[in-house]
């Protein structure tokens, strides 16, 4: 008989996971045709699931560096998960991005479409979409009963998008592909799901609504942390971050200043990324944005295969996809399904847009795309016989994909990548709003002082009329980002929506960088200290070979490689 080792108990967690919620299934690439339970009674039973877990956990071998790796991860994600449920946030959890919500859409852009029966699981899943609202409305509404409720910001947001999808017709348009012999199916399983998603929306829109006013915008301390260890793996220190974070401001700033002499020598920061949202180069139209992204992409990967990893062959398909209407503002990625059978894609909002100006597209899909979250992610799907399906899949970490997708930027301009000055600027100005997130995420749910003592926070202040002492708003956050991001007014705003309702999740990007250069820069001191050349190839191969981990593990096992 086998000894149970850790890996085998996480493996054993995502088999009856998928069996127990079939978004899970369909993210991994296992056929389902039922919507998940949403329901209180669902909730419950995977937090039992996640006890019992634990419980088998600690029993198990720990013998290898695979197996002890696996071990940590498994006990704090699933400690983590659990801590959530028993605060109750999960009865909350209402938001216009990663919330339950989402997926009462997003888990059919997963499921296949090639063949009859893809589309008989299809008209059977949609027939289930009026259940699955409805489990997710007793949830919200048990989080009224015991006074768990999400922000009126969040619950407008949310409305706002459920209107959005209807008013796409958003479950017919995608119905509509499908075999005319499934076709009444397909037609009558789309018009109820949509039927369903307009009573939810009524419902969120009055009797939520009413419950929610006065549910004030920030978290406060304890939910804070709370929600940063869950996207950190971490247990966060929130000033030490708050302060490091108006650093890498102002040393990034001075940096973007150097860059935009080049573009408009004399001209400020911002003049010169609103002349290149103007008249800087741009692709017209949606399908020609989408080619030239799938081109950046393939290019990337035909160039660092063999320089930066070996990448393998299933690993060398990814997908540029244009996101459905009613998206966040943000681009995203989705990863492939364990057999490869679904491609990793990324996703473009368009916001209604025909334009599309590349100065900050390019290291946008170096993040979404490769080296960023589909080197990393498909990567650890190839690896998953050698880890485990927990480590490369559900047991993902944001401040470890994030922070690699955001080391993947840096990376490609130290490789040459991003020579053209306002591609670069593009870069500085993606890796300045990660910074921008710290300051104002920590600042907005902790109500902090903006730092009358750094000379960006004064400056900003001056500007503002604000006397030193003033605490961050959602509204003083919104003009601060407005001042420092190049991005459009109808992105920023989605971002502050975000921030405010993911609490923590907007650190994971800095702080996960943070944690790869500083585990990069000590493999590397390691290596001096050997008297041995640092290879930087096999590093990141055997970087991209550790799996998921949290960032109390990320640093230590860089340093080790």
């Amino acid at each position: 008989m086998s000894p149970v080792t850790a890996r085998t108990v996480a493996d054993d967690y995502v088999a009856a996971l998928t069996e127990l919620d079939p978004s899970v299934a369909t993210a991994l690439g296992v056929r389902s045709d039922r919507m998940p339970d949403l329901s209180p009674a669902g909730l419950a039973a995977r937090a039992d699931l996640a006890r019992r877990t634990l419980a088998a956990l600690g029993s198990a071998a720990t013998d290898t560096d695979a197996d002890r790796r696996c071990a940590r991860l498994l006990s704090e994600r699933l400690t983590a998960q659990l801590d959530v449920h028993d605060a109750g946030e999960d009865l909350r959890s209402l938001r216009p991005i990663g919330s339950p919500l989402q997926g009462l859409r997003s888990i059919f852009l997963m499921m296949p479409t090639a063949t009859p029966q893809d589309w008989a699981d299809i008209a059977h899943r949609l027939a289930e979409v009026p259940r699955a609202a409805e489990d997710y409305r007793a949830t919200l509404a048990e989080g009224i009963a015991q006074g768990m409720l999400s922000a009126p910001r969040q619950v407008a947001s949310a409305v706002a998008q459920l209107e959005a999808w209807l008013e796409a017709d958003w479950y017919a348009e995608f119905v509509a592909a499908g075999p005319d012999a499934l076709r009444t199916e397909l037609d009558d399983a789309a018009a109820a799901a949509a039927v369903a998603l307009g009573e939810l929306r009524a419902w969120l829109a009055a009797d939520y609504a009413a419950a929610a006013e006065g549910t004030p915008d920030a978290v406060g301390r304890e939910r804070y942390l709370l929600a940063a260890r869950s996207t950190t793996g971490a247990r966060v220190d929130p000033e030490e971050a708050y302060a490091w974070g108006w650093a890498e401001l102002g040393r990034i700033e001075a940096e973007m200043v150097a860059e935009a002499a080049q573009v408009l020598p004399g001209k400020s920061v911002g003049a010169v990324l609103a002349h290149l949202g103007t008249h800087g180069p741009a692709i017209e139209g949606e399908e020609a944005v989408r080619r030239h992204l799938q081109d950046l992409m393939d290019t990337a990967i035909t160039e660092l295969d063999g320089t930066l990893v070996d990448i393998p062959e299933p690993v060398r398909t990814v997908e540029a996809r244009i996101a459905p209407p009613g998206s966040a503002a943000a681009p995203y990625y989705t990863r492939p399904s364990l057999d490869f059978a679904r491609p990793g894609r990324t996703w473009l909002p368009t916001l209604g847009r025909d334009r599309f100006p590349l100065w900050d597209l390019v290291s946008t899909w170096y993040h979404e795309g490769v080296p960023g979250h589909h080197l990393q992610l498909a990567m650890w799907v190839h690896l998953a016989p050698q880890l485990s399906r927990y480590q490369v899949s559900i047991g993902s970490v944001s401040a470890t994909t994030e922070g690699w997708a955001l080391y993947a930027e840096r990376l490609m301009d130290e490789r040459g990548y991003l020579t053209d000055p306002a591609e670069r600027l593009g870069y500085l100005d993606a890796q300045r709003m990660r910074a921008v997130r710290i300051i104002i995420d920590i600042g907005m749910h902790l109500e902090l002082e903006v730092p009358a003592a750094d000379p960006i926070a004064a400056a900003f202040l001056a500007d503002a009329g604000l006397e030193a002492g003033a605490r961050w708003t959602p509204a003083l956050a919104r003009e601060f980002f407005g001042r420092h991001c190049g991005r459009e007014d109808d992105f920023l705003d989605s971002e502050i929506d975000r921030y405010l309702g993911w609490p923590g999740q907007a650190i994971s990007y800095k702080l996960g960088e943070r944690a790869w250069l500083a585990g990069r820069a000590a493999a590397q001191e390691r290596a001096t200290a050997a008297g041995r050349a640092w290879d930087a190839k096999a590093w990141h191969t055997a970087a991209l070979g550790l799996g998921s981990l949290g960032l109390d593990d990320l640093e230590r096992e860089l340093t080790d490689l």
